[in-house]
C-alpha cells in the first residue's frame, strides 16, 4: 500500500464503540494490525472478527483503563502477538455533564480515573516500549472541551480533556525527537460519550446537542490517520475537528 501506516502495530482503548471503533477499523483497513482494548468482550470479539474477515489482523484484550495492570498487559500482549508497538491511542473516555452544584464527586473521580489517569497508564505503558526501540507514537484524545472550557455542566470534564493536552505537550517535549505525540481535540462525534451523564436535564440538553451537530466517528479516525501516515520526522501535534455547524 505504501501508505506508511501499513504493518504498523497500533493499540487502541475505549476500542468497543465510538471513536475507537471507527479508528480500529479504519486503520485495519490500511493494513495495520490492531490490539483493541476496552471492557465489553462481546463487542471487541465482533469487531475483531469483521477486522479478520476483511482480510487485516486485529486481536483484543479485555482492559479497563483505570487498573494499571490491565492497560500494561494490553500493551504486553501487543507486542507478543505482533512483534513490536508503533502507535497507542489512548481513546477510552467518559463525559458526565452536571452543574458543579450537584457535586457529583463519584463522576468526577470517574472523570479523573478514565480521562486523566488511563491516558498515563496508557503512557506508562507504552513510553518503555517507544523508549527501547527509539520511535513511537501517542495519540491522546482530548476535545474541544479541552481548549475551551464547557459550563455550566461540562467544567470537570473540560478540566480533564485540559490535563489531556497539556499532558501531551509535556510528553512531546520530553521524549525528544524519535517519539511523536498527537492530541485530537474532537467537537460533536457519533459515539457514547453522550450517553456518560446521569444528570436528567444535562444529559437531555448533551443528547440534543449532540442530535443536532454530531458527525460520524470515521471523521476522527481519518484525522488520526493523517497523523499516522506522515513520515517520521514530521509530528502533528494537534488536530482540532468540529461538525462545521458547531459553534462551541
Amino acid at each position: 500500500m505504501g501508505n506508511n501506516i501499513e504493518g504498523k502495530v497500533v493499540v487502541v482503548t475505549g476500542a468497543s464503540s465510538g471513536l475507537g471503533e471507527a479508528t480500529s477499523r479504519h486503520l485495519a483497513s490500511l493494513g495495520a494490525k490492531i490490539m483493541l482494548g476496552a471492557r465489553r468482550e462481546d463487542k471487541l470479539a465482533a469487531i475483531v472478527n469483521d477486522i479478520r474477515g476483511a482480510g487485516g489482523e486485529a486481536d483484543y484484550l479485555v482492559t479497563d483503563v483505570t487498573v494499571k495492570s490491565e492497560v500494561l498487559k494490553l500493551v504486553q500482549k501487543a507486542t507478543s502477538s505482533f512483534g513490536r508497538l508503533d502507535v497507542i491511542v489512548n481513546n477510552a473516555g467518559l463525559m458526565s455533564i452536571a452543574p458543579m452544584s450537584e457535586c457529583n464527586t463519584d463522576e468526577w473521580d470517574r472523570m479523573i480515573d478514565i480521562n486523566i489517569k488511563g491516558v498515563l497508564y496508557g503512557v506508562a505503558a507504552a513510553l518503555p516500549v517507544f523508549e527501547k526501540q527509539e520511535s513511537g507514537h501517542f495519540i491522546n484524545i482530548s476535545s474541544v472541551a479541552g481548549i475551551k472550557v464547557f459550563s455550566p455542566g461540562g467544567t470537570v470534564y473540560s478540566g480533564t480533556k485540559f490535563a489531556v493536552r497539556a499532558i501531551s505537550e509535556g510528553l512531546r517535549h520530553e521524549v525528544g525527537g524519535k517519539i511523536r505525540t498527537t492530541s485530537i481535540e474532537p467537537g460533536a462525534v457519533e459515539s457514547e460519550l453522550k450517553y456518560g451523564s446521569s444528570h436528567e436535564d444535562s444529559s437531555a440538553f448533551v443528547r440534543e446537542f449532540y442530535e443536532n451537530n454530531e458527525i460520524p466517528s470515521d471523521s476522527v479516525a481519518r484525522a488520526i490517520a493523517y497523523a499516522i501516515e506522515q513520515p517520521a520526522d514530521v509530528d502533528i501535534n494537534e488536530i482540532v475537528i468540529r461538525p462545521t455547524v458547531q459553534e462551541f
